[in-house]
């Protein structure tokens, strides 16, 4: 397998491993992906996911252009993904958070994927960026229409169009990192991030994150008004008064996702 999946304490660990290509995505990969977000979406018990690649150079260098499946031209725009980059840059049916654990370069469809997720650690000497352009290609599975909602549309536009790459402490600063650490804290970081969510009420957490994602394009107004169906459940479960009890009483909540 090019791709692992591991569950691991309500925990799906999603591994890219191709470190000799930099964890380029080629067919092979890219099903494998697809199928282990859809087996993900499935999966009741699980609370978060953590994407990383394997190695210390690379999380994923976008498409792999040597492995003979590279389409170009007005193939490769037909043929792109409904969900974007990997399965996960568009990908809305994810209710659970995905942290992404960003060990070296993210590059094209790469940093394509972290537009998918919702958390992003990085190890410091982490690079982002978008060089389509300088093999006439274009971002088209996330980065042209994502990245400028995602960070200021100048920044946006300046890594698309020159192919120069965004430091990792220079992503935290426009707000498409939340944490950056030495490398050798990388695991550390993400097992906080893992607690902390772990932590909260699973009803809260799908709640807050289809909230989130389904009214981005609304009114504050119109957002507030909307009754979607997690926040209906979170709002009715049995989980909503064992907060508040567990809070009452000082002790530590035991959810249930009921």
């Amino acid at each position: 397998m090019t791709v692992t999946f591991e569950r691991k304490d309500q925990v799906a660990y999603v591994t890219i491993r191709r470190p000799e290509r930099m964890n380029a995505i080629d067919s092979t990969a890219e099903a494998q992906l697809e199928k282990i977000w859809t087996e993900i979406e499935q999966d009741e018990t699980l609370r978060c996911v953590v994407l990383t690649g394997e190695g210390e150079k690379a999380f994923c260098a976008g498409a792999d252009m040597k492995s003979g499946n590279d389409a170009g031209g007005v193939d490769y725009w037909a043929r792109s993904q409904v969900n974007g980059f990997g399965g996960l840059a568009y990908r809305d049916s994810l209710s659970i958070p995905v942290i992404a654990r960003v060990n070296g370069f993210a590059l094209g469809g790469g940093f394509e994927m972290l537009m998918g997720c919702d958390i992003v650690v990085a190890t410091e000497y982490a690079k982002f960026g978008l060089p389509e352009a300088k093999v006439g290609r274009l971002p088209l599975e996330g980065g042209m229409v994502l990245l400028q909602r995602l960070i200021p549309e100048k920044i946006a536009l300046g890594i698309m169009l020159s192919g120069r790459k965004l430091l990792a402490e220079d992503a935290k600063h426009y707000g498409f990192v939340n944490e950056v650490v030495p490398y050798d804290e990388l695991d550390d970081a993400v097992a906080r991030w893992v607690a902390d969510i772990k932590s909260c009420a699973p009803l809260s957490i799908k709640a807050i994150k289809e909230t989130v994602k389904k009214t981005a394009h609304l009114s504050p107004r119109d957002a507030q008004a909307l009754r979607t169906p997690a926040l209906i459940k979170a709002l009715q479960s049995n989980d909503s008064d064992e907060g508040v009890k567990a809070f009452v009483e000082k002790r530590a909540p035991v959810w249930t996702g009921t």
